[in-house]
C-alpha cells in the first residue's frame, strides 16, 4: 500500500502542545518509527510534513497537498493531546466509513498498551482530514500533560500499535529493533571503547580506540577527554555518572532550541566546534543548522534522527 504519514506540527510557526513532554518531540519519535516499520514491511511511504511554512495554515495545506498529489491510499496524521492535566487516553479521528474502520483498528491496538479508550470520533472539523481525499485518520496518541499517560508512554510500543492497526502485522524484531540505549546495562570495557569510538572521542594521537576490552592508556585518555567535554569530574574511571551521560547521548533524544541543557548539549557543542556552556541557545542552533546544511539535511536546528545519524550513526 501507499501510506501518507504526517508527523504533526514540527514546522514553525506550526508547533505542538507542551505538557510534561513536548508534542513535537513525541510526534517525530513515533512518526519516524512508523515510517521505518511500514517501509520494512514493503509499503511505500510518503512523508507529508513540510520542511518550512510561513503560517500554520500553509503548513497544514502542504501536508494535504502532498498526500493528495501522491495519491496515497491511507493518510495518517500523528499527534498528542493536552488539556487540563486530568484528561487521559487515546482517541482517533476519522472521516467516512472506511476511515472509521481503520481508525478503530488502530485504536484497538493502542489501548492494548493500557491507555484509556476515548473512542473513534468524527474528524470533519480537522483541517488535514477535511482537505484530504482518501482513507484518512488523525491519531491523538495520549495526553502529554497527564502523569498517567506519560507513565505508559513508550514510542516503540505506540509505533508498533499504529503499524499493527494499519497493516495487521509488524516487521520482525531484528529488522527494525530500536532499543533505548538509556536503558542499556552493559558497562563492559569493550562497550566503553565502542561507545567512545562512536562518539568520535579519540586517543592522545587523534586515533580511534582499539576495541579489545582492555583498559589501557589510550582508553583512559579518551575517557578523561570525554569527561572534560561533558563537564564531569575527570577520573578516567567509567562510573555511574559517566555511563549515564554516554547512554543519554546514544539514546539520541530529539533536541531543539531552548529545550535541553547539560552534558548532552556540551557534547553537541564539542562536535559543532562552538563554545561549550551546556545551553542550547541561538549560537548553538546556528552551528547545528550549518552542520545540517553541510550534510545535506533540512536545516531546522532540530537534532532529530537524521542529524543524530550523521553525528554518531
Amino acid at each position: 500500500m501507499k501510506f501518507g504519514i504526517d508527523i504533526g506540527h514540527n514546522c514553525p510557526p506550526d508547533t505542538g502542545a507542551r505538557g510534561i513532554k513536548f508534542e513535537d518531540n513525541l510526534t517525530i519519535d513515533v512518526g519516524n518509527r512508523v515510517i521505518s516499520k511500514l517501509r520494512a514491511l514493503g509499503h511505500e511511504v510518503i512523508e507529508c510534513r513540510p520542511q518550512k511554512a510561513g503560517t500554520v495554515r500553509e503548513s497544514l495545506s502542504q501536508r494535504c497537498d502532498r498526500a493528495n498529489s501522491a495519491r496515497v491510499e491511507t493518510f495518517v496524521s500523528i499527534h498528542f493531546n493536552a488539556f487540563n492535566q486530568q484528561a487521559n487516553g487515546t482517541e482517533v479521528f476519522a472521516v467516512g466509513e472506511q476511515s472509521r474502520k481503520v481508525a478503530k483498528s488502530v485504536l484497538d491496538e493502542i489501548v492494548k498498551i493500557g491507555f484509556f479508550n476515548r473512542g473513534v470520533k468524527n474528524g470533519s472539523h480537522l483541517f488535514v482530514l477535511r482537505n484530504t481525499n482518501m482513507t484518512r485518520i488523525l491519531v491523538e496518541g495520549c495526553f502529554i500533560d497527564s502523569k498517567k499517560d506519560m507513565a505508559l508512554y513508550n514510542p516503540e510500543a505506540l509505533a508498533n500499535a499504529i503499524v499493527k492497526g494499519l497493516t495487521g502485522r509488524l516487521p520482525s524484531e531484528n529488522v527494525n529493533a530500536l532499543p533505548d540505549e538509556e536503558d542499556n546495562i552493559d558497562v563492559s570495557v569493550l562497550r566503553l571503547q565502542r561507545a567512545l569510538n562512536r562518539l568520535k572521542i579519540t586517543d592522545q594521537n587523534g586515533k580511534v580506540l582499539i576495541e579489545d576490552g582492555t583498559i589501557d592508556v589510550q582508553t583512559k585518555f579518551a575517557l578523561e577527554k570525554f569527561q572534560r567535554i561533558v563537564g564531569l569530574q575527570v577520573t578516567g574511571v567509567a562510573g555511574e555518572t559517566s555511563w549515564k551521560t554516554i547512554n543519554q547521548i546514544l539514546a539520541k533524544r530529539i533536541i531543539r532550541l531552548n529545550h535541553a541543557g547539560g552534558p548532552v548539549i556540551r557534547y553537541l557543542q564539542h562536535r559543532m566546534n562552538v563554545q561549550i556552556d551546556g545551553v542550547y541557545g541561538p549560537g548553538t542552533e546556528e552551528a547545528v543548522k550549518r552542520f545540517q546544511r553541510q550534510n545535506g539535511l533540512f536545516a531546522d536546528g532540530i537534532i532529530g534522527p537524521a542529524t543524530w545519524q550523521k553525528l554518531i550513526g
